[in-house]
């Protein structure tokens, strides 16, 4: 048996706002092969920062189903929810440098300022933010925050890149050395309104504190990754290996998402799939991820 490194260590981090479905399955299973056979650690982490939408129950669910699978993780499961306090210091050291600023915009005003041009930079989720409130002076900015509006922070990304002062890129195990092009995304929140951080912040903070090396997730998140780097940079922290997979589509072509009710592994369970025939369906996907290596128990 091969005996645990530190050298290698990826992690699973589900967001609990609903049951897995296949494409969870997947890349969990993807991400804990590839451990194993890097005779490295799988973690999971509960990505539950948005203390709206998720409910325990889905976090009991995320066990059962991954166990269902067959799949074993390091305990205790870092859960985001406790530890806010992290990423407040985080986010409090971008504050001090001046690389975060409070935005005051609701939706409309972010809608009704996009509406005015014509040609709005758009980017892979849609409009970028167009910086209402990266002008306003300190002045302004102490008012409204002690009249008690409403403010999420943003990062400011002209500001930050000038600070790095040097061009960023990351090794994808799939692209290989990959530029990052962060104006894609523009200026990101950092923590919102009603959640004391957010996924951009909270998972890079997460990534370095729990000393994960290698990061396995879908493609979906790869525009993420170019922000990803930035923060990691600006905050000193580690920058691991990326490896992001493709997405499982399912019969209609649609790639498995809670929003478009894709069958949850619940339901295959309850319905009497075989887990280990499951296991090895969703494996053998594996081969047209171009591993690097071939994972174990496959």
């Amino acid at each position: 048996m091969l005996t645990k490194t530190d050298a290698f260590v990826t992690r699973f981090a589900p967001s609990p706002t609903g049951r897995l479905h296949k494409g969870h399955a997947f890349s969990a299973l993807l991400a804990n092969a590839r451990a194993r056979s890097e005779g490295g650690r799988f973690l999971l982490r509960i990505e539950d920062i948005d203390t709206t939408r998720c409910r325990d129950e889905f976090v009991a669910g995320i066990f059962e189903d991954l166990a269902w699978l067959g799949l074993e993780w390091e305990t205790p499961v870092r859960r985001q929810s406790e530890h806010f306090a992290d990423y407040q210091a985080a986010l409090e050291t971008l504050r001090t440098e001046g690389l975060a600023y409070p935005c005051f915009c609701t939706r409309k005003d972010i809608e009704a300022e996009i509406a005015k041009s014509a040609s709005a930079p758009h980017g892979p989720d849609g409009p970028i933010y167009p910086g209402i409130c990266r002008g306003l002076n300190t002045a302004e900015r102490g008012r409204k925050i002690a009249e008690g509006t409403p403010h999420a922070w943003r990062l400011d990304l002209a500001a930050a890149l000038a600070h790095i002062g040097a061009p960023l890129a990351w090794q994808d195990e799939i692209r290989g050395t990959v530029q990052a092009t962060p104006e894609e995304l523009g200026d990101v929140v950092l923590a919102r309104k009603d959640t004391p951080t957010s996924y951009h912040l909270s998972v890079v903070v997460d990534d370095a504190l729990q000393g994960v090396t290698h990061i396995i997730r879908g493609e979906d998140l790869w525009h993420a990754t170019h922000i990803h780097v930035v923060l990691q940079r600006l905050l000193g922290l580690p920058k691991p290996a990326y490896h992001h997979h493709g997405l499982l589509l399912d019969e209609n072509g649609q790639r498995f998402a809670k929003r478009n009710r894709s069958v949850t592994l619940e339901i295959l369970r309850a319905g009497g799939t075989d887990p280990q025939a499951l296991k090895r369906h969703l494996l053998s996907q594996a081969a047209i991820q171009h591993l690097p290596r071939n994972p174990a128990g496959l």
